[in-house]
């Protein structure tokens, strides 16, 4: 694969509220609830002819969109998460699928971050 070097990137983040419950070590953990934040970086080699590398608000549009249904909710049988373990790392991947459609041609998302709980964050990268 060849490398453009990359000059310029955006993030963008979005808060919410969501329950959930997940198996580590064999154990499924109760039910609980978290803050979670989510940020994406959308990243490209040049800015477009009104000097920017996409609006803001389409990704943020996207991002609210891929994380909506989950607001105020449980993820564990909301779609994915109805098949899917709901962890931060799942999460992180799911939105960065979501939210690819939205970025223009010639970018790419450099990650995805899932913040669960303050200091606790899993990130996701393309290949």
């Amino acid at each position: 694969m060849i490398y453009t070097r990359i000059m310029f990137q955006i993030e963008v983040s979005h808060r919410f509220s969501a329950a959930h419950a997940v198996t580590v070590g064999g154990v499924r953990e109760e039910l609980h609830g978290h803050d979670w934040g989510v940020t994406v970086v959308i990243e490209g080699p040049k800015l477009d002819h009104e000097d920017l590398l996409v609006d803001f608000h389409v990704i943020e549009v996207a991002l609210r969109t891929a994380i909506g249904p989950f607001s105020g909710r449980t993820m564990n049988g909301t779609p994915p998460f109805d098949v899917v373990h709901p962890t931060a790392e799942r999460l992180a991947e799911f939105v960065a699928e979501a939210v690819q459609p939205e970025v223009p041609s010639g970018l790419r998302i450099a990650s995805v971050a899932v913040e669960e709980a303050p200091g606790c964050i899993a990130r996701w990268f393309p290949d």
